[in-house]
């Protein structure tokens, strides 16, 4: 089985993203592979332990990959103050003799953004609402590329690397099985140390509440890169607490049009046509919004990242350019409506480099420095009684179970798979045990 069949059978996705199936990624012709190290959301420190811990691992499996593919040129990008981690890394690459270089990129946010990463290693732009393969290169974080090493030995993705950390005990990364719940996970780091604490599964800025109401159900997924417990009334919640119709109002009423988002953002600063100001002018204009799709100022938000920069760092009247992108880029993928982008040469803005956000700085802005120089270097390995797995935890249609209650399955068994035709992964069983139930999730319980 060659190595793309093998990544397609283990049912690997991207593992801190939106969970694109890694074997589609992976069909092309390359020039560069990119190991993204970055980790690009303050206080996660998943890929830092597994650069850490496994160095010879990770370098063994991006040689492989890097020889299947046939790239020009195999790289591990981190952060050059990741120093115990790049000191790993260069050890494993000095014993192996492998044909992997290190590239140490600078602490600022985004810096692990797809876009991003590949400016900076490869010197090229990725053209407006593209992906590296545009430019030849292909991006997988470290998880992702661990998971693929285990493919290789004949594993299935079964089990989830992620950091629990802020208002708990004992931060920690967790190696648990997938379907493990949230509430399970924050018992292992020591359990809250706040009363009403605030849950986010990702980094604290382009992370996902966790209502408390969803708490009883919501798991480990193949995505979950982290989850932060943050104390009531932080900076997110109260974010969040904005209602779509006050946000509305708030553009209406407070964007003076000092255009800080659009000078911030860091899409803008590659030369994409993104002007977050701009959109914001037009929204402040209002009107129905399914109206306003046709206008290309609108459509623009497509080249939007999400990463938060303009409403955390750089809006001085706290409004929220970010999710109203996020909002108009949903109403125009129900619109089935496309962003034209020009064919052309795109380049940097000049002043990128003296624009690039410090890390620190936008993680103080968010109200989490106080976290964010945690030393977590402990690994937990939990198994798990009872897991609740998903249908849907990638890109595309949800998953077709192929077991039903009362069978007895095995960890790595296949319980799920795409639909013949359909952009999906493979599921397989995380533990040992009998299915409970099937529905958009497959409960399993050694009981």
């Amino acid at each position: 089985m060659d190595l793309i069949r093998c990544i397609h059978a283990a049912g690997i996705v991207g593992c801190g993203g939106a969970g694109f199936p890694t074997d589609q990624k992976l069909c092309g012709k390359f020039r560069y592979l990119i190991a993204n190290g970055a980790e690009c959301e303050p206080l996660l420190r998943t890929d830092r332990y597994l650069m850490r811990e496994k160095a010879p691992e990770i370098v063994r499996i991006m040689a492989a990959l890097a020889e299947f593919l046939q790239v020009e040129c195999c790289v591990i990008a981190l952060k050059d103050h990741y120093h115990a981690e790049l000191a790993a890394l260069r050890k494993a690459v000095a014993e192996s003799g492998a044909d992997v270089k290190i590239f140490e990129l600078q602490n600022f946010y985004p810096a692990g953004d797809e876009q991003m990463i590949v400016r900076e290693v490869t010197g090229e732009i990725v053209p407006p609402t593209k992906i590296p393969a545009a430019v030849g290169a292909v991006v997988d974080n470290i998880s992702t590329i661990y998971a693929i090493g285990e493919a290789m030995e004949g594993k299935t993705f079964t089990h989830k690397y992620l950091t629990v950390t802020g208002e708990v005990a004992h931060p920690v990364v967790l190696r648990v099985p997938i379907g493990t719940s949230l509430q399970a996970c924050i018992d292992l780091a020591g359990g809250a140390t706040c009363r009403n604490p605030y849950i986010m599964t990702g980094g604290p800025l382009m992370g996902k509440h966790v209502a408390p109401e969803a708490m009883d159900t919501a798991v480990v997924t193949k995505t979950t890169s982290g989850i932060l417990v943050l104390p009531e009334g932080c900076a997110n919640e109260s974010r969040d607490r904005v209602s779509v119709e006050a946000m509305m109002h708030r553009a209406k009423a407070a964007c003076i049009q000092c255009t800080s988002c659009t000078q911030m953002c860091p899409r803008h600063m590659l030369g994409h046509p993104i002007e977050p100001h701009r959109i914001m002018r037009k929204m402040a204009l209002g009107g129905d919004i399914t109206e306003m799709l046709s206008d290309p100022i609108v459509q623009s938000a497509q080249m939007c990242c999400e990463c938060g920069v303009c409403e955390v760092f750089a809006c001085p009247m706290g409004l929220q350019p970010r999710r109203i992108n996020g909002l108009l880029k949903k109403e125009l993928g129900k619109a089935r409506i496309r962003c034209q982008i020009p064919e052309q040469e795109y380049t940097a803005n000049p002043e990128r480099e003296a624009r690039k956000v410090p890390s620190r700085r936008i993680a103080a802005r968010d109200g989490v420095a106080k976290y964010y120089d945690y030393e977590i270097t402990d690994l937990i390995s939990a198994e798990q009684d009872t897991v609740r797995i998903p249908l849907q935890m990638h890109i595309g249609a949800p998953c077709v179970p192929c077991v039903a209650a009362g069978d007895h399955v095995t960890a790595g068994q296949l319980i799920a798979a795409p639909a013949e035709g359909a952009l999906g992964a493979n599921i397989h069983a995380s533990i040992d045990g009998v299915v409970k139930s099937v529905d958009s999730t497959i409960v399993i319980s050694k009981n």
